[in-house]
């Protein structure tokens, strides 16, 4: 008998350790999202991308810990808000800082997302003081209603995993919010001879940084979607559709930019890749390989309709394809649940209470997400201001923002 309780408590504490292991390599992307959006963005705004991302992890921590971290998962919680604590000061002996610091890394990566979306042309303190709200109220709050056990998302049997609404879904909203507000990059919008607007492309000054970028949160999502995992069989379940679904993914987007415009398009199928790792955050443990496949190849076709429908009937200028990637097609991940969950989805035999369930819960998130945010960027829109002057613009945010230039021996003076 206390050879069995050794070996149970050993386990436990291994799985512990992969917890916060998983915890790590959500901060990783970090990395992975200053690549991508440096990549994919001009070079005279290299190091403005590489702070934002900085400070969202930076910012992010220290809100979370004055306020975040109580409205989320306080134990005070009514349903729909916690009660702000500082058991983080006060209890620091019985705090339990695994929670802590898991929940941490999640919110940073809300945060980070919209970076790319309003790049090239936001004040950065307006970016920065964006970062505490999303941070401080905005996201603890829609995240406890799924992630606290009392919230009334959870109470519902609200399906998501890891995030796909509660994390980028959210991020997407706030991004075509932000980007709306702020306006197109200058010149990215033009009139020809024949009147008609012309959308201008804006390449980005290193494919490979994007690609980087790309390999690093692929890596890393499997510590994003896999960490909350109860054993090791959901584990290698969750590693295996967190797999499939971007795999397909690109390779749909591969065939369906190589047969509609005639060679297969590098940069979209990077964000395709993506795309299918976050449709299938939400339903990582819920779902088939069947059902990973389905998601997966819907990632890789929505992602290239959305990016054009944004940039070239809405004429929002987003940078890095934010929206696409992680707004659509989270909310997508999200109701797919509905459909392919193996116990309770529709073509599972499960009737249709989950999808119903997964379609409140998106338009819930969503609805108090874009109510939130327009009223975050409004209040910036009107007090400090969200853009660069145009000069500043032109010049570049390296040198105007932040006095530095990311790569000074090759940009001319």
């Amino acid at each position: 008998m206390d050879v069995m309780k050794a070996v149970e408590s050993l386990q436990s504490d291994l799985w512990g350790v992969w917890f916060l292991i998983g915890a790590a390599l959500v901060f990783w992307m970090q990395a992975g999202f200053a690549m991508v959006e440096g990549g994919f963005t001009r070079a005279k705004n290299a190091g403005n991308i590489i702070m934002k991302n900085l400070m969202d992890f930076c910012i992010g921590t220290v809100m979370f810990m004055l306020i975040g971290f109580s409205l989320l998962l306080g134990e005070d919680y009514l349903g729909f808000i916690g009660k702000p604590g500082f058991d983080l000061f006060t209890n620091f002996a019985n705090f339990n800082f695994s929670t802590f610091v898991f929940n941490l890394v999640f919110c940073a990566t809300t945060a980070t997302i919209v970076s790319g979306a309003m790049a090239e042309r936001t004040k950065f303190s307006t970016y920065c003081i964006y970062s505490a709200v999303i941070s401080a109220i905005v996201y603890p709050i829609e995240a406890g209603w799924v992630w606290n056990s009392a919230g009334w998302l959870a109470k519902l049997g609200y399906v998501d995993f890891a995030g796909s609404s509660v994390i980028h879904m959210v991020g997407g909203i706030a991004s075509v919010i932000g980007a709306a507000m702020l306006g197109p990059r200058i010149g990215k919008y033009t009139k020809g001879k024949d009147g008609k607007t012309v959308v201008n492309a804006f390449p980005g000054h290193s494919l490979t940084l994007g690609a980087l970028g790309c390999f690093i949160l692929w890596f890393a999502w499997y510590g994003f979607n896999g960490a909350a995992a109860s054993d090791p069989t959901q584990l290698a379940q969750i590693l295996g559709t967190t797999t499939i679904a971007p795999a397909v993914a690109t390779f749909v987007c591969m065939m369906f930019t190589w047969i509609r415009n005639g060679a297969p398009d590098v940069s979209m199928c990077l964000n395709a890749s993506l795309a299918g790792l976050v449709g299938i955050t939400a339903g990582c443990a819920n779902v088939d390989a069947v059902g990973a496949t389905i998601i997966g190849l819907v990632d890789g076709i929505l992602v290239v309709i959305v990016v054009e429908f944004i940039d070239q009937k809405l004429k929002i200028d987003d940078p890095v394809g934010a929206v696409a990637v992680h707004g659509c097609n989270g909310l997508w991940g999200t109701v797919a649940v509905g459909l392919f969950d193996y116990n309770n989805g529709v073509f599972y035999g499960g009737g249709f209470h989950q999808l119903g369930v997964q379609v409140l819960g998106v338009v819930c998130i969503a609805a108090y997400t874009a109510v939130a945010m327009t009223i975050v960027f409004t209040i910036l829109k009107h007090t400090i201001g969200l853009r660069v002057s145009a000069e500043e613009e032109i010049m570049g945010l390296d040198l105007e923002e932040h006095g530095c230039e990311a790569y000074p021996e090759y940009i001319k003076k």
